[in-house]
């Protein structure tokens, strides 16, 4: 089966279309995640919620960073995918946010393969419900619809473009912004790894999922902090 998003077919331009993939083939044989629990250094936490993030992962990146990575083999054998979904996290309404809310099983089966052309790791899909899904009183189907239907209304700049020249964090956040309307760098977060690559970008969402200003001291880089973007083997 094809599943091909309307972010994934969006624009001509090669640049832009490589930001994220054209189409994905659901695996015929998906491994079955296992549990994920909170821990003594990820401990249950039952908090009001505040606000949301919807955080992106640069999967050449990632992919870079876990060669070899047999869980990561479906995203990363293929190079098919550009921006992948991480998740959709509700916030606190100070430093701490809740998770593992509730005890919960296995994602059903038909989820995982209605979600892993956004989140391409089974054990992801099931971290993610785990820990931040349980929070949103909320069921898995329901929780994976809201973030894939975020995720799939994001369009992205010329990424190898930006890759080629001198970039900031801030500069990225300004050219996300251009490509989605409605979208101010305001509530663009951008993460990179300690070489300065980009890793991640988080969307700051008030708690009827619209955009908004991020709040301070809520992570990522400063607008002045260089960037660089991994293309792959290109």
């Amino acid at each position: 089966m094809k599943i091909a998003f309307a972010a994934m077919i969006v624009a001509a331009a090669p640049g832009v279309a490589q930001a994220q993939a054209y189409s994905c083939a659901v695996p015929r044989t998906i491994a079955t995640p296992r549990a994920d629990l909170p821990s003594a250094s990820q401990p249950r936490r039952i908090l009001p919620i505040g606000s949301y993030t919807l955080a992106i992962t640069w999967a050449p990146q990632y992919c870079r960073d876990h060669v070899g990575d047999a869980s990561s083999r479906f995203q990363c054998d293929t190079g098919r995918f550009g921006f992948t979904l991480h998740g959709l996290w509700p916030d606190g309404t100070g430093a701490e946010w809740p998770q593992y809310c509730t005890a919960t099983g296995i994602v059903p089966r038909q989820v995982i393969r209605a979600t892993i052309c956004a989140t391409p790791s089974p054990q992801l899909i099931q971290h993610e419900w785990a820990k931040h899904g349980t929070c949103m009183k909320t069921t898995p189907a329901t929780y994976f619809r809201s973030s894939t239907r975020l995720f799939s209304k994001l369009r992205y700049p010329d990424m190898d473009a930006l890759s080629r020249g001198p970039l900031t964090a801030g500069v990225f956040a300004r050219a996300l912004s251009r490509s989605n309307p409605g979208l101010p760098a305001s509530a663009i977060r951008v993460t990179a790894t300690h070489q300065g690559w980009l890793d991640e970008v988080w969307l700051c969402l008030d708690k009827a999922y619209r955009y908004e200003r991020c709040r301070p001291n809520s992570g990522g880089l400063s607008a002045e902090t260089p960037l660089q973007i991994w293309r792959g083997r290109r």
